[in-house]
């Protein structure tokens, strides 16, 4: 819940200037505690809006519900706009400690929304360039006839961007947003026996299909679960290597300006002019092994992001993939069900077959002894005849 400065805040931006683009959606973010579901934020769908704040030159993302503020987003370059569906997007907020989502009416919504995600994004970026700028030429002292120093580049400050849960789950009333649910076809009762057998043989392949495709995500799935393991505990070690690193880079950022003094204090003292120089050689050589340590370091930190971002991306084939399971486990069931159903209806026909056929038996028997009755009668009667 955001504090009511901020509330009042968004209240004189939405007077002051008009949003650069607005749609409707309905809003998540995730749980804090378990950090795996969405739990949603507004009960319908409401306005999300992109505001540019001219006074502070930065773009946000803003949504109200009534008067209750549910985003206040600030865009940073280091944000990242992932579309996990067709109609749901999500983005993490490292200052507001939370991941947001977003569930569309369209996919083309979800579109637009990203492409200017990523346009406000880029323009963020430029404009956080142009003011570092500002800031060094206003810091850069101008002094004629100073000898011009090899300056050790200031390192930007690793902002770790806080990446989506490994397991996020998308709520029901996202699946409804996104057109997902399927309709129940009731299959036809058979009026005949032979329609009714023909039904309980064609049942029989389908479930065994079915059963396939489930042991088939099933194993596919197992293999997602492992390299999410594998990548999980790389990305543990390469946190702990960025640590260390950190470390590393201060202790470095700290010798430099360690140098640096020494520098300026042997170009103090004249008398020792040729010392000064072999010792500032030595140390311009020390501070280049230096700043390529750090460019080494700032590779390897990239490096990491791509990894991440790749994790993050087996994840979202992972929550597909368990979609999927659970559509086929709920039709392999639902073929279950009727085919024992159909085999209860084979059996009671079977059944009634046997009966009858046992009644037809006792009526052939009662026959066979009228016929041979009536036989008998008929030779008593053939020998009356000749008798007489």
């Amino acid at each position: 819940m955001l504090r009511i400065s901020e509330i009042v805040r968004f209240f004189f931006i939405s007077f002051r200037e008009q949003p650069i683009f607005s749609t409707r959606a309905h809003v998540f973010q995730i749980d804090p505690s378990t950090k795996k579901n969405w739990v949603p934020t507004s009960k319908h769908a409401v306005t999300v809006s992109y505001f540019y704040d001219c006074t502070r030159n930065v773009y946000r993302i803003i949504s109200l519900d009534g008067s209750k503020a549910i985003i206040n987003s600030t865009i940073t370059p280091n944000m990242t706009f992932t579309k996990t569906s067709q109609k749901f997007g999500q983005w993490a907020d490292s200052r507001a400690n939370t991941v947001y989502g977003l569930g569309f009416s369209t996919e083309s919504n979800l579109v637009k929304f990203s492409e200017k995600f990523a346009e406000f994004k880029e323009a963020a970026r430029l404009a956080k360039e142009k003011s570092q700028e500002k800031v060094e030429l206003a810091s850069t002292p101008s002094q004629g006839g100073a000898v011009k120093r090899n300056l050790l580049p200031v390192s930007k400050p690793v902002k770790k961007q806080e990446s989506a849960p490994d397991d996020l789950q998308s709520p029901s009333t996202v699946d409804s947003i996104n057109g997902t649910d399927e309709g129940r076809v009731t299959p036809d009762t058979p009026k005949h026996t032979e329609a009714r057998a023909e039904l309980s043989q064609n049942a029989l392949p389908s479930s065994h299909s079915s059963s396939s495709v489930s042991k088939h995500w099933e194993a596919e799935l197992a293999a997602l679960k492992g390299n999410n393991a594998k990548l999980t505990a790389a990305l543990l070690e390469s946190t702990a290597n960025v640590k260390q690193w950190k470390q590393q880079l201060a202790a470095y950022q700290d010798e430099a300006e360690r140098l640096h003094t020494r520098v300026t204090e042997l170009e103090c003292v004249s008398s020792h002019s040729t010392v000064v120089k072999s010792q500032r050689t030595d140390l311009n050589q020390t501070i280049e092994e230096l700043e390529f340590a750090l460019k080494i370091k700032e590779e390897e930190l990239e490096r990491l992001k791509v990894e991440v971002e790749s994790a993050n991306e087996f994840q979202s084939h992972k929550d597909a993939l368990l979609l999927k399971l659970q559509d086929t486990e709920s039709r392999n069931q639902a073929l279950e069900a009727h085919l024992s159903d159909l085999e209860q209806r084979l059996e009671s026909d079977q059944q009634e077959r046997e009966a009858f056929r046992k009644s037809l038996r006792s009526l052939l028997e009662l026959l066979d002894s009228k016929i041979s009755e009536l036989t008998e009668l008929r030779d008593s009667l053939a020998k009356l005849l000749e008798a007489s």
